[in-house]
């Protein structure tokens, strides 16, 4: 029986084909994880693109970003919460800092906690959303649209700003404010008392 000797040139090239082989095998394995994380990230992108459209067009902006209400807003803090006090019947109120910053923000927040937020007027810790933020309007959002809106939030830059605390109902305050005199008995609510005290 005749034995065929190998060279070693030989059993090199066959270990490359072999090691091509496997590596266009675990390439195919690959490519369908590969094309689905980039297809999620594209619509990931656009969900944000959509929450930032919507953002702007509620104007979200004029009371959550300083400088808004003089005509000069700072995008580098915006949503960073505002320190303009709204006072009415539910005490001095203040717009929140909705960046993602974890201490001052809604970085510990889940996106649904925050869509629940303004779709319900409900905070994560169960305390109302109070005026002057218009949650009601809001709760008529889509959840899609909801969750846009929450993705962009999350997607801006973190800014550690932490508002000023609520002021009850009758407690002083001397920071500037926009003042809600008490309502003519035609704007007066009906069926129920004045939101109390909370924070918008």
């Amino acid at each position: 029986m005749k034995h065929i000797a190998l060279s070693p040139g030989f059993m090199f090239v066959g270990v490359l084909l072999l090691a091509a082989a496997a590596a266009l095998a675990s390439a195919g394995a690959t490519a369908p994880k590969a094309a689905h994380a980039m297809a999620s990230a594209a619509g990931r992108a656009a969900q944000v693109e959509r929450g930032r459209y919507l953002v702007t067009v509620m104007g979200c902006g004029d009371c959550h970003t300083p400088g808004y209400f003089y005509g000069a807003p700072d995008p580098a803090r915006m949503f960073s919460g505002s320190e303009m006090g709204w006072r009415g019947p539910w005490g001095v109120t203040f717009a929140r800092n909705l960046t993602p910053d974890l201490d001052t923000g809604l970085g510990r927040w889940s996106e649904d906690e925050i869509v629940r937020a303004f779709r319900s007027g409900a905070k994560k810790d169960g305390s109302p959303v109070l005026p002057p933020m218009p949650w009601q309007d809001f709760s008529t959002l889509t959840i899609s649209d909801a969750h846009a809106i929450a993705a962009y939030l999350m997607s801006v830059p973190a800014v550690k700003h932490r508002v000023p605390d609520i002021v009850p109902p009758g407690k002083p305050y001397t920071g500037a404010i926009i003042e809600f005199p008490p309502p003519t008995a035609w704007d007066a609510p009906r069926g129920g008392a004045p939101a109390g005290a909370g924070s918008k």
